[in-house]
C-alpha cells in the first residue's frame, strides 16, 4: 500500500488509484463450478460496470447521496459492482445473504425485515421471496432484478413492478462523475447492524490487509457472502486497498481446488472449510 493515501479517502477513490496504476490488470474473477461460470475483469472493465450502475442508480431511479440500497445478492462480480456503485454514488449500501431470507422466510418471519424507504436490487433466485415480504410495498421505493446471467441477459421473467437490471444498464453512460455532497464523511457500509463511513470501511480496509499480509501481487480466492464486514473486505474492498486480486467463488467443487490454486495463481484463500487461519477469516498460502 501506498503511503502516500490519504487518510480520509473513501472506496470510490481506491478503484480510481487502482485505474491509474494499472488498468488492465484482472482486480475482479469470478466463479460458479455449479453453472461452469469463470468471468475475469480488469480494474477497467471494473470501472465500466460501475459508472454504469452509478448513474443507473442516480440518473434512472433518482437515487441521492445518503440514500440506501438492500443488495440480496449472492458472491459475484455484479454484487462487487454494486457496492462500488453505490459508494462511488455516496449511497449506503446494506447487502444481505439470499441464503438467510430464505431461511427467514421459512421460518415465518419477514425475509428482509428492512425499514424503509431503500432501493432493493435482488438475484432472480430470491425475488419471489423479496416479493412476498409484507413490507416490501410500503419501504422500497424502487426494486431492481438481477439474472446475474454470464452473459448479460435479461430476467427470464420480470414481475410487474421490477426493473430488470440487465436490460436497462447497458444504456447508460461508462464514466460517472458524483456530485459535491459525495464524501468519505457519507455512510457507506451497513452490515450486522453496524455502519461504517466510506473512509472507516477503508481504514479498515487498510488494517486487514496489513493483518492478511495483502499486496500488489496477492491473488485472494474467497468464498465467503458479503453480509458481513470480512466478507466486504476480503471480497472487495481489501484488495483494493492493497492493489491485490480477488478470485470470488460461489458452490465451491473441493475437487477443483488444488488446480484453481494453481491456475489462478491463488496467494491467499478465504472462508473455505477447513481453511481459516486462526488469526482471521484469510489464510496466506506459502
Amino acid at each position: 500500500m501506498s503511503q502516500s493515501e490519504p487518510a480520509a479517502s473513501g472506496p470510490a477513490e481506491l478503484l480510481r488509484r487502482r485505474l491509474d496504476d494499472d488498468p488492465s490488470r484482472p482486480l475482479v474473477t469470478y466463479y460458479d463450478d455449479a453453472r461452469g461460470e469463470r468471468v475475469e475483469l480488469s480494474a477497467r472493465t471494473f470501472d465500466n460496470w460501475v459508472a454504469k450502475t452509478a448513474n443507473f442508480l442516480v440518473d434512472g431511479l433518482a437515487a441521492e447521496p445518503g440514500g440506501r440500497v438492500v443488495l440480496a445478492l449472492p458472491p459475484h462480480w455484479q454484487t462487487a459492482v454494486w457496492l462500488a456503485a453505490c459508494w462511488s454514488a455516496g449511497l449506503v449500501a446494506e447487502p444481505v445473504d439470499p441464503a438467510a431470507l430464505r431461511e427467514r422466510a421459512a421460518a415465518g418471519a419477514e425475509p428482509l425485515g428492512a425499514s424503509g424507504p431503500y432501493i432493493l436490487a435482488a438475484a432472480e433466485e430470491v425475488l419471489d421471496v423479496v416479493l412476498a415480504d409484507p413490507g416490501l410495498d410500503t419501504d422500497a421505493e424502487e426494486v431492481v432484478g438481477l439474472s446475474l446471467h454470464p452473459l448479460g441477459g435479461p430476467l427470464a421473467d420480470c414481475p410487474v413492478g421490477v426493473t430488470d437490471y440487465a436490460a436497462e444498464v447497458r444504456s447508460y453512460g461508462d464514466r460517472f462523475a458524483a456530485g459535491p455532497q459525495v464524501s468519505p464523511a457519507l455512510p457507506a457500509l451497513d452490515v450486522t447492524k453496524t455502519t461504517f463511513t466510506g473512509a472507516e470501511l477503508v481504514a479498515e480496509a487498510r488494517a486487514a490487509a496489513r493483518k492478511w499480509e495483502l499486496g500488489a501481487s496477492s491473488r485472494i480466492l474467497v468464498d465467503m457472502p458479503f453480509g458481513t464486514l470480512d466478507g466486504v473486505l476480503a471480497g472487495l474492498v481489501a484488495p483494493l486497498a492493497s492493489g491485490a486480486s480477488v478470485i470470488i467463488q460461489r458452490n465451491f467443487d473441493k475437487a477443483t481446488l488444488d488446480r484453481r490454486l494453481t491456475v489462478e495463481h491463488v496467494t491467499a484463500v478465504a472462508g473455505l472449510p477447513g481453511w481459516k487461519d486462526a488469526s482471521g477469516s484469510v489464510r496466506r498460502l506459502a
